[in-house]
């Protein structure tokens, strides 16, 4: 407490540290909000450290960050003085703009996506499974297990790459379930696919010369990783047969696709495509980042061969995700990677954060070795499968000459072309009003992408209630 000011100072305990931060701090808030004057003059630091009981030091070492900071100004033989914050706030508006410190992509405005938590609504959102059929009392079983296992290890050998025991569990289920040929040293577990997008734009992008090629429409949060690593985003059209090859552009040195079941469309890539576009990666010395985000759920025809298993050159890089399978929240995924990128991505994963979670990893590999995995997705399978089939029996016997559903084989949502008179975008904010869920296909591209209409997801809605759901929809659009 001081008796040079009108107001109280209230400073720890003699022998505390704090003391000098605590007395800026305070002295800074009182010239803020205005207490403090400007050209009020301070105490002499000798007169304040006697009134405040505290070392000279102290008083002298808050006084020159006050004066750092410009908030005190100093008069040669005259002392210090409270700065004319108007004249501060004007010098500093010249100063440079806070976001101009920032490199140029993080200066536009964001707002970061936040997935409400799943009610009695009816959703008809992408990219969201059923969790609550998960077993999740297997997979406490599985993890109390891991974790007496862990209790037990004098050492922790952690691999930025992953456990051994996932990335071998990996390795095998892949190539049971997609053909894709690889073993565990040819597979990185992530966080997510996300982060498996981060690492490949890490150690591929390099600003100002690379240029990535991507469906249009397609995952905007893939060109969102990319641009902000400083490359060139160029949209590339899809059709019935998928991207369009021929349209990629000869100086794309990476292409980014989603051939199982494409995203949002939900088509796959033709075979013909398929070996144009390794054609193209082999001829122009490209990279392939092929997204198999749903690609365990299928529900009839023959499963077309993955990129990577039919690539003899090296050029694919295939990302999986446990997102679809098993549940957002455990932020597991893995990209399997050819030999010359082993290396710089272990490296970049290790920058990025060490390693993974150890206990979920060694979670995860105990519940594919003992087959939960696969018996969890063919349960699903099902499930999705009857949801899939009364999407499109409600789109079928409501929405005529409105909506026209592009069925498809695989994954967790389907599209519906919209007649072109329709506005999509008020539409979805309609259907939303009456706890209808939809989203617009606009959303997902970069200007006109010639596809009117929107993604709907059947992971969250129960078959039962998907024809009512549609019903209202459309009585909005009618």
């Amino acid at each position: 407490m001081s008796h040079l000011f009108e107001f109280p100072l209230e400073l720890p305990a003699p022998g505390s540290r704090q003391r000098q931060a605590a007395l800026h701090t305070q002295l800074r808030a009182a010239i803020l909000d205005g207490r403090l004057k400007p050209g009020l003059r301070l105490p002499a630091t000798r007169e304040l450290a006697q009134s405040l009981g505290i070392s000279r030091n102290t008083v002298v070492a808050a006084y020159d960050l006050l004066l750092s900071e410009g908030y005190v100004v100093a008069r040669h033989g005259a002392g210090n003085f409270v700065a004319d914050m108007a004249s501060r706030s004007a010098s500093r508006a010249t100063a440079l703009p806070d976001d101009q410190r920032l490199a140029p992509y993080w200066r536009q405005p964001v707002t970061l996506p936040v997935r409400p938590p799943r009610d009695d609504g009816d959703d008809f959102r992408v990219g969201t499974p059923d969790v609550l059929r998960f077993p999740y009392d297997e997979w406490r079983r599985l993890s109390a297990r891991a974790m007496r296992a862990l209790s037990r290890s004098r050492t922790l050998h952690v691999d930025p790459q992953g456990q051994a025991s996932l990335r071998e569990a990996i390795a095998r289920h892949v190539s049971f379930a997609r053909a894709v040929a690889c073993e565990a040293a040819d597979v990185l577990v992530t966080c997510g696919a996300q982060q498996a997008f981060n690492l490949l734009a890490r150690v591929l992008v390099t600003p100002g010369r690379t240029v990535l090629a991507v469906e249009n429409p397609g995952y905007p949060p893939l060109r969102a990783v990319f641009e902000a690593a400083g490359a060139e985003i160029v949209p590339v059209p899809v059709d019935e047969q998928g991207l369009v090859v021929e349209a990629i552009p000869a100086r794309a040195n990476i292409v980014y696709v989603t051939p199982s079941h494409q995203f949002p469309l939900g088509m796959p890539l033709s075979p013909a495509r398929r070996t144009a576009l390794l054609a193209f990666a082999r001829a122009r010395g490209a990279t392939i980042i092929e997204d198999d985000y749903d690609g365990e759920f299928r529900y009839g025809g023959r499963p077309l061969d993955a990129l990577q298993t039919l690539d003899r050159n090296g050029s694919v890089c295939y990302v999986g995700t446990f997102s679809k399978c098993l549940f957002p929240a455990l932020r597991l995924g893995y990209v399997v990677l050819p030999p010359w990128l082993h290396e710089a991505m272990a490296h970049a994963k290790w920058l990025s954060d060490g390693h993974g979670d150890v206990l979920s990893q060694e979670t995860l590999a105990a519940f594919i070795a003992e087959g939960h995995l696969v018996r969890h997705i063919r349960k699903m399978r099902k499930i999705y499968a009857d949801r899939r089939e009364q999407l499109l029996l409600a789109l079928e016997r409501h929405a005529g000459g409105l909506l026209e559903a592009m069925p498809v084989d695989a994954g967790l949502h389907m599209a519906a072309r919209a007649a072109p008179d329709i506005d999509v975008t008020a539409w979805t904010r309609n259907a939303a009003a009456e706890g209808i869920r939809v989203e617009d296909l606009a959303r997902y591209g970069l200007g006109d992408h010639g596809w009117h209409g929107m993604p709907l997801g059947f992971g969250l809605i129960d078959a039962t209630r998907i024809d009512s759901a549609i019903h209202r929809a459309v009585a909005l659009l009618r």
